[in-house]
C-alpha cells in the first residue's frame, strides 16, 4: 500500500507491506528497500471486472509467498549498463 503527498507534487510518503503491515523505509520520497509491487486491472472474464488491485510486499513476505508456488518463479539475471 502506498501513500503520496496531497500537495500536488505526488511524492511518495509511505509504503506498507500488505501482508505483514511493516512500514518500508522511505527517505526523501524514495523507497530504500526491495518491494514486490503488483497492479492488476481485472478484465471482463474475471469476477473482479472493472476493478484495479494494488499491493506491495516486502522482500520477506514475497519470499514466503513464492515458496508455496507449485511452479517456481522464473529467475533471470539483470545487468545494469552504466554510460561513461
Amino acid at each position: 500500500m502506498r501513500k503520496y503527498t496531497k500537495d500536488g507534487r505526488h511524492q511518495l510518503e509511505l509504503v506498507v507491506c500488505n501482508q505483514c503491515g511493516r512500514k518500508l523505509l522511505v527517505e526523501n520520497h524514495i523507497l530504500r528497500e526491495g518491494v514486490c509491487s503488483i497492479r492488476e486491472s481485472w478484465g471482463y472474464f474475471s469476477g473482479k471486472d472493472g476493478e484495479i488491485h494494488c499491493i506491495d510486499l516486502c522482500e520477506k513476505c514475497y519470499d514466503e509467498w513464492v515458496r508455496g508456488f507449485r511452479v517456481p518463479v522464473e529467475r533471470q539475471e539483470e545487468t545494469e549498463l552504466l554510460g561513461v
